[in-house]
C-alpha cells in the first residue's frame, strides 16, 4: 500500500517547490506547483493525490518528503541525510535520492575506499530496498 504525507505537508511541499522556482527567474503560479507536486508522489493531477492523502491510515511511519532529514544505513554503513527527490513507482515501491550529510565509504577493505554523497535507489513502504548486496543485506535500509 502507497503511503503519502498529510495535505499540509504536501501544500507545503508545493509552496516550497514554487518559491525555488520563482526564486531562479521562472514564474510558477500555486496550482502549477500542486500539480508538480502530484506527479513527483506518482498521482496524475492534485485531486487524485488529495483524495489519496486523505484516505484513512494514508500517513507513513515516519513521513518522507523532499526536504526531509533521515537517517539508516547504506551498505550497511551508518547515514544521516536530507531526501531530494522522491517518486512513486509501480508495485508499492518508491525511488528515493539521498543527500548524505557525510560521505559514506562504501568499500570495506581496509586498503582502499570508495566515498559517496549521494545515492538513488528504490525502496519499499518500510524504508527497506529490495536490491541486496553478495551477502543477502539490503543496499539502503530507512530509520522510519
Amino acid at each position: 500500500m502507497t503511503t503519502y504525507p498529510g495535505i499540509e505537508e504536501l501544500k507545503a511541499q508545493a509552496k516550497r517547490l514554487r518559491q525555488a522556482i520563482n526564486d531562479r527567474g521562472t514564474v510558477l503560479t500555486h496550482s502549477v506547483a500542486l500539480e508538480m507536486v502530484a506527479r513527483q508522489h506518482g498521482a496524475r493531477d492534485w485531486n487524485t493525490l488529495a483524495a489519496l492523502a486523505a484516505k484513512p491510515n494514508a500517513a507513513p511511519k515516519t513521513p518522507l518528503f523532499i526536504g526531509a532529514h533521515i537517517r539508516g544505513r547504506y551498505l550497511n554503513q551508518p547515514f544521516t541525510g536530507e531526501i531530494l527527490s522522491l517518486s512513486a513507482l509501480a508495485g508499492g515501491l518508491q525511488r528515493i535520492t539521498i543527500h548524505f550529510d557525510e560521505a559514506v565509504d562504501v568499500v570495506t577493505f581496509e586498503s582502499f575506499s570508495a566515498f559517496r554523497r549521494r545515492v538513488s535507489a528504490q525502496i519499499d513502504a518500510d524504508g527497506v530496498s529490495p536490491r541486496k548486496t553478495s551477502n543477502g543485506m539490503p543496499h539502503l535500509v530507512l530509520d522510519l
